[in-house]
């Protein structure tokens, strides 16, 4: 495994350049963000292109060279070709090798009775934080990885990387409250009772691109905790920051304890899955997705399963809002990371009392989002790092335009490369793609309405309920609204945008949304099967 990271000397710039990861301001131009490379001023030791290839996976404890094809993993960010940027490449493993991933997995496991299920709360403890010992030495070498693969900001990345080292040590400090808990026997007509948090089995985590690493290690870690190991695969975007942590994950746990599963997950997730050695399926992604890769599982019934799949949260402003506090909120909830968040506002109801002055002044809010790339100070709107993403956006626009609304901010939909420029829509009406669709991306749709029943019925009939947000200061308007939506939706943001967090609270979904809850307390829970002993 190669895990170098360049550096700005001309000779690094030279080496990036030939394999085709230079930045320069010719081909900064034909992508149309050359403005943006001129500003080059800040977080200078992130503004050339890391290079990584990972020539190793991680398989029953030892680093496993590998010799087959390899799969390139590019950045949306230009090289000097005007094309993307290569950044390295991962292994693209073979059906085979998932296989003896799998198999190491629940020989680790043994049906409960292997090395890591077997060790004390605390043995397993002590291996966990000798990882993140280990993973915080990384810091950089990831934030640089995030920044360039998935063009996430430097704030954002160091964020991300920082609140889920945060997470996990916060889940070590519950895990040991939880075994406390279940110490001291409890007296009743069947005995002495016991009980303790015990493994469920062999847990494959798959992540998302949009957040790699916090949204993997989050389900990751828990489980880890409780006795279960661990398959973790990354998704197509977001994977190469996993290589300055394989030797760490390697040197911190037993063998099959953590694997690793690099390549083409249509090729290699279902021999893992039909197994049907895998007993708990984490995933974060689309509901398609996760419908297909569970039903290669043998006994799908029985798979425990913990999802997090799409969102459509809407935001409704209410007459008696204020609404220039309620643009910085909505601004911040509908176009944070560009929009590609599953707790992003995805679409707004104003009451058409107001409508035409909150529009204005969006509009004017997101005209001044400075643009630009990801190392940049001060920095709101970054490329898009999806393939295809630039044209999904514009085809919600062009549908949405079709029928009759209109973008209201000057410039909104125009696209330089991968950066786009986000769109204000205004009037949305129930016929266009994007008044139902999750459109993940920095599309924001503007719908009126008259009625508050219009608002309960609009998320009664939404199939992917994740929260919602209601902005206003009549409390005898709010509170009822505030009520009838938390009957239908896991959470309600009161003057604030949707979110995940503070980390303590529960984070689920219902229907197409998600199944099971994730905190730092119901991770641990949802990974884990209370093992109660009686004795009389």
């Amino acid at each position: 495994m190669n895990t170098a990271m360049r550096g700005e000397s001309r000779q690094d710039v030279g080496r990036s350049e030939q394999r085709g990861g230079g930045v320069d301001l010719a081909a900064a131009r034909n992508a149309g963000i050359q403005e943006s490379l001129q500003r080059r001023s800040v977080h200078s030791r992130y503004a050339h292109p890391p290079y990584c290839e990972v020539k190793s996976y991680l398989v029953n404890g030892e680093l496993r060279p590998w010799t087959g094809e390899v799969m390139a993993i590019h950045s949306a960010i230009p090289s000097t070709k005007g094309e993307t940027t290569l950044l390295g490449s991962i292994p693209k493993l073979s059906p085979a090798a998932a296989n003896e991933i799998v198999e190491s997995a629940a020989q680790a496991y043994d049906e409960g009775l292997g090395v890591w299920p077997s060790m004390s709360a605390e043995e397993r403890i002590v291996s966990v934080e000798a990882c993140l010992e280990l993973f915080q030495a990384k810091r950089e070498e990831v934030v640089h990885l995030l920044v360039w693969e998935i063009g996430k900001t430097v704030s954002d990345a160091e964020k991300e990387f920082d609140r889920t080292i945060s997470y996990v040590r916060d889940t070590v400090r519950a895990y040991r409250e939880m075994v406390g808990k279940g110490r001291g026997a409890i007296a009743s007509s069947a005995g002495a009772i016991t009980t303790a948090p015990g493994p469920r089995g062999v847990t494959l985590c798959m992540g998302p691109s949009n957040y790699p690493l916090n949204e993997s290690f989050t389900t990751m870690f828990p489980a880890l905790l409780v006795g279960n190991p661990v398959i973790l695969k990354p998704a197509k975007q977001g994977v190469l920051l996993l290589a300055p942590m394989l030797e760490a994950m390697q040197r911190s746990f037993p063998p099959g304890v953590v694997s690793v599963l690099f390549g083409d997950g249509l090729e290699v997730v279902p021999p893992v899955m039909s197994s049907g050695k895998v007993d708990s399926f984490a995933f974060i992604g689309s509901s398609g997705a996760a419908r297909a890769i569970m039903n290669q599982h043998p006994s799908a019934h029985t798979l425990h399963k913990v999802l997090g799949l799409g969102a459509k949260n809407p935001g409704v402003v209410l007459p008696s809002a204020d609404l220039d506090k309620v643009v910085d909120e909505v601004v911040a909830g509908a176009l944070t990371f560009n929009g590609q968040r599953c707790t992003a506002l995805k679409i707004l109801f104003v009451h058409r009392s107001i409508a035409e002055q909150f529009v204005e002044k969006l509009s004017t809010a997101v005209s001044a989002l400075p643009q630009g790339l990801p190392w940049e100070k001060g920095i709101s709107i970054t490329p898009l790092y999806e393939p295809g993403k630039v044209a999904k956006m514009g085809e919600y626009v062009e549908d949405a335009v079709a029928y009759g609304a209109r973008i209201v901010n000057e410039g909104g939909g125009r696209s330089n490369g991968a950066l786009y420029t986000p769109a204000v829509l205004y009037p949305v009406t129930p016929e266009m793609k994007i008044y139902r669709d999750e459109q993940f991306g920095p599309v924001v749709p503007v719908a009126v309405f008259e009625d508050l029943s219009e608002i309960v019925g609009y998320v009664k009939t939404s199939t992917v309920r994740q929260q919602a947000s209601i902005f206003g200061n009549d409390m005898e308007e709010l509170a009822p609204l505030a009520e009838r939506l938390g009957r239908i939706v896991p959470r309600v943001n009161i003057n604030a945008q949707c979110q995940r967090g503070p980390d303590f609270v529960s984070f689920g979904a219902l229907k197409d949304a998600g199944l099971g809850e994730l905190s730092i307390e119901k991770a641990l829970e949802a990974f884990s099967v209370e093992r109660v002993k009686a004795q009389k």
